[in-house]
């Protein structure tokens, strides 16, 4: 096996420029995967629809599940222009659940991204059904990228059934679905004795926020022809991230300045987050043990997977 960087060294050389070269393909790519209009001369009723679609999708971000998707397709030295469009549903179904979380009856944010909230620009009814176009419209693309795929028909019914169910998966009761009901009924004092406890808070962000960073990464290696003990190593990598990515969220908010971030702070003041339950330093230093896990898990893939590791220590001291 090749040798590889000590996991606790942080190594940035060119990171910024590969994070910003992913982004700037999915940001040219998104568009295209908007469901079309109507022809010339028509005026869809569905219109304003389409339009809470594509401001909620098209809204500036990070795209880091994305990037993790095509990142993973790199380290198997895929086509990653094949998986533009398997990366591209998946930021359709974070979008959504960004829809859904700012409601009202949810999380009642009128902000996302430095811009009103869907709810707030369209209107109630008008979000949940772009939220709930969204998501349908994510597994149409999915199954059309795996019909596109150069492969026997065989591998590709495999391939078309596990992303679906694996997408499914990281959606429903054991995924966001599951992870946004606990913080809620966490937010109401629903959880015993109405306190939120350390394994709760886990619980809560591996499938709110984790799961879909396992869905992207397992899916970019199935699509990338993985094999299962490859899988199996990325989805312990993008489990691991994916919570150190919500942990690092909670510090951003919790001591960040608004100028920097780009966004209000302070937002879940009253909140249960890891740092009110660990405090900062406490936080920080669960959110590098969970990178470094996270990097031990690709020790199989040698040098291939220096990308995934600097994209890890780059999580652990982001601070926007």
């Amino acid at each position: 096996m090749p040798d590889m960087p000590a996991p606790g060294r942080v190594s940035t050389r060119g990171l910024d420029a590969w994070l910003a070269s992913w982004r700037g393909q999915i940001d040219e790519a998104l568009p295209s995967f908007l469901p079309a209009g109507d022809g010339p001369g028509l005026r869809s009723m569905a219109a304003p629809v389409r339009e809470a679609m594509a401001y909620a999708l098209l809204a500036p971000g990070k795209r880091i599940r994305p990037t993790l998707t095509l990142a993973v397709g790199e380290m198997f030295r895929a086509d990653t222009r094949r998986l533009l469009p398997a990366a591209c549903s998946i930021e359709m179904v974070h979008a959504s659940s960004l829809i859904l979380d700012d409601l009202p009856c949810m999380d009642d944010s009128p902000l996302r991204r430095g811009r009103p909230s869907c709810h707030v620009a369209f209107g109630e009814s008008t979000a949940i059904l772009a939220a709930v176009g969204l998501l349908n419209h994510a597994y149409a693309i999915l199954a059309g990228e795996v019909d596109r795929a150069r492969i026997k028909e065989v591998t590709r019914e495999r391939l078309r059934s596990l992303s679906a169910r694996r997408l499914a998966a990281a959606i429903g009761p054991d995924g966001v679905i599951g992870g946004q009901f606990a913080d809620l009924e966490a937010g109401r004092g629903g959880t015993a004795g109405g306190r939120v406890d350390l394994p709760a808070m886990e619980f809560i962000h591996s499938r709110k926020t984790g799961s879909l960073f396992i869905a992207s990464a397992e899916i970019g290696a199935r699509l990338s022809g993985g094999l299962e003990e490859e899988v199996e190593g990325l989805v312990s990598y993008a489990k691991n991230l994916g919570l150190a990515f919500q942990i690092t969220d909670d510090l951003i908010d919790a001591v960040g300045d608004s100028s920097a971030v780009g966004k209000p702070v302070r937002a879940d003041a009253g909140r249960a987050t890891f740092v009110t339950l660990c405090g900062v330093e406490g936080a920080r230093s669960l959110a590098g043990d969970l990178v470094r896990t996270a990097i031990t898990s690709l020790a199989p893939f040698g040098r291939g997977a220096e990308r995934l590791r600097e994209l890890a220590r780059h999580v652990a001291v982001r601070d926007r």
